[in-house]
């Protein structure tokens, strides 16, 4: 297995639905994303792609931290994470989010869905929750404004996420949807109301 750093910079970044900058936070060097106001729905192709790369199985790292924009609506929950095995249309993907509002709400459901997975085009999180409650999400201590941690490990129909170097994974995905063989690009995933930040990228093969 070898591990590429990976640098955010404008050349090697394909911004799919999204506004996107290169900035400084807390003294790193950051890519903010926001999600195009444009598209209403949920769980759509909304991020950041990174440019000639294609991965399969292997482990993607990077630190996110995510605000709510002023005009965020009700549902706003910070939603940020990382999509993985895109088609070179991005009509296909598979994705891993946090909700930092969620991780420390008073409502225990809300803490229950701090994490969440979610396959397009079929397998969105209404449908998931429906057909499957509890099965693609999970809880974890989390925040808005603040840095996390995001480690996904994937090996062939398998996804593990783990949170600020813990040992053990936050959820555990047995089924990807698109299959084992599924292969495509890497984004850096929004959703509604988010204004999210992405440092310290790093993709193992």
């Amino acid at each position: 297995m070898w591990a590429q750093k990976i640098d955010l910079k404008n050349d090697k970044l394909e911004a799919i639905s999204v506004t996107t900058a290169l900035e400084k936070l807390d003294g790193k060097s950051v890519v903010k994303v926001a999600k195009d106001s444009t598209v209403k729905e949920v769980d759509e192709p909304t991020f950041v792609r990174l440019k000639d790369i294609t991965f399969k199985d292997g482990t993607i790292e990077v630190k996110v931290l995510s605000k709510l924009l002023p005009n965020a609506p009700e549902l706003a929950r910070g939603f940020i994470g990382v999509a993985f095995r895109i088609n070179e249309s991005n009509s296909k993907f598979e994705c891993i989010y946090i909700r930092p509002t969620n991780g420390r709400a008073e409502d225990q459901v809300r803490r229950n869905h701090s994490i969440q997975y979610f396959s397009f085009p079929d397998y969105k999180f209404p449908r998931l929750r429906k057909e499957s409650p509890e099965k693609y999400e999970s809880y974890a201590d989390m925040a808005l404004s603040q840095w996390v941690k995001i480690k996904i490990v994937v090996k062939e129909t398998q996804a593990k996420l783990y949170l600020n170097d813990n040992p053990q994974p936050a959820l555990v995905v047995n089924d990807l949807k698109h299959g084992a063989d599924f292969a495509g690009g890497i984004g850096l995933f929004v959703d509604v109301g988010t204004e999210g930040y992405f440092t310290d990228l790093k993709i193992s093969k």
